[in-house]
């Protein structure tokens, strides 16, 4: 453990782990103590109480009591309020990361360990083959990601819950049972029971998905070590966060830089989907291009440029003497060819600071 985050440069001594009480959290934050708090970490075990199960609020304690055993600070949270009724899966997910981000900033804690495993990478592999992902969908879960300004982190990405559950029998430790992993509507549940099934079949095992996970993240590498030496440069973003590219850079890039750095440029907490991505480049590529919307930025094409700028219903009417106010105050931007769309949003934006 304590190589892994030297492996990614981690200096902060507190880490706040993600335990539900199934085996591969538990294990999680118990190795996390027994080989972290050695050299000085404090680990401090949250747990998300999702209310969305009878058996919750019992699951929950049965975790406050086994971290009051080990002595690890213990916090439980809880998603109050009404719950969607469909598309609970992913909303539960979301919920579950808000919670513990909103913990965190309260608590200046900045990184957060959850118990992603191998046969997790395996799952999600698979998900997104089935949906048609391409390099960076197939590259799965990263070992150091970010959230908002949260850094995730997954020490067991190479670890087979096999193994994590062993940890826990010797110790003599049990852990709860989450029966909606039995439940096969679930896209995810599907390709568990079907893992076996393909390595006994095929012989493609989880250390095969492990290797060929760990070739797509190099290559993902060396393409986003390309994106910002040779592309990035090419996008200009002002003080408002107004975003501009030429056009004739956008044409000399390959499609798969294009669709990256148009993913990127218009996420809002997630990256948008990559069929909209790619719809988006498509129509770019083949001008006259009217104009879209994605991911709450509005994106056009004028003075030989591409801009991406942020959605804004104007809060008054804007004229051309309020943006010659403007500029006697940002001399940066007399000579600058604007497009309307832009210096409305730049005016209101002035307007909030």
């Amino acid at each position: 453990m304590q190589k892994f985050l030297s492996k990614h440069n981690i200096n902060a001594t507190t880490i706040a782990v993600g335990v539900s009480g199934g085996s591969d959290s538990l294990s999680l934050v118990l190795m996390a103590a027994e080989q972290l708090k050695v050299f000085g970490y404090n680990i401090i075990a949250l747990t998300v109480n999702h209310k969305l199960r009878k058996e919750a609020n019992a699951e929950a304690d049965y975790v406050a009591k086994v971290m009051k055993n080990f002595h690890i600070e213990h916090h439980i949270l809880e998603w109050n309020g009404d719950k969607p009724e469909t598309g609970i899966e992913e909303a539960a997910r979301i919920a579950r990361y808000e919670l513990v981000l909103k913990w965190c900033r309260e608590n200046n804690v900045k990184y957060f360990m959850t118990a992603h495993h191998l046969r997790d990478q395996a799952e999600t592999f698979l998900m997104r083959l089935q949906r048609g992902s391409g390099l960076d969908g197939l590259c799965c879960m990263r070992e150091c990601s970010k959230y908002k300004d949260l850094t995730i982190l997954r020490p067991l990405l190479h670890t087979s819950p096999s193994y994590l559950e062993q940890y826990l029998l010797q110790k003599n430790i049990a852990w709860v049972h989450d029966y909606t992993n039995d439940d096969t509507n679930f896209l995810r549940v599907k390709m568990r029971k079907f893992l076996p099934e393909l390595e006994q079949k095929t012989q493609i095992n989880l250390a095969k998905f492990d290797e060929a996970i760990s070739n797509l993240q190099s290559a993902e590498s060396f393409v986003e070590e390309y994106i910002h030496q040779v592309a990035l440069p090419k996008v200009h973003t002002d003080a408002y966060g107004i975003i501009s590219i030429k056009y004739t850079d956008f044409a000399a890039w390959h499609k798969e830089i294009k669709f990256r750095i148009f993913a990127d440029l218009c996420r809002k907490t997630y990256i948008p989907r990559a069929d909209s991505v790619l719809k988006l480049v498509d129509a770019l590529e083949h001008l006259p291009f009217y104009g879209s919307t994605l991911g709450g930025k509005e994106i056009f094409t004028a003075y030989g440029k591409i801009w991406i700028v942020p959605e804004v219903r104007a809060k008054r009417k804007q004229s051309r003497k309020m943006w010659q106010n403007f500029i006697l105050f940002h001399q940066e931007y007399k000579e600058l060819k604007i497009p309307h769309k832009a210096k409305v949003f730049i005016l209101e934006s002035s307007r909030d600071l």
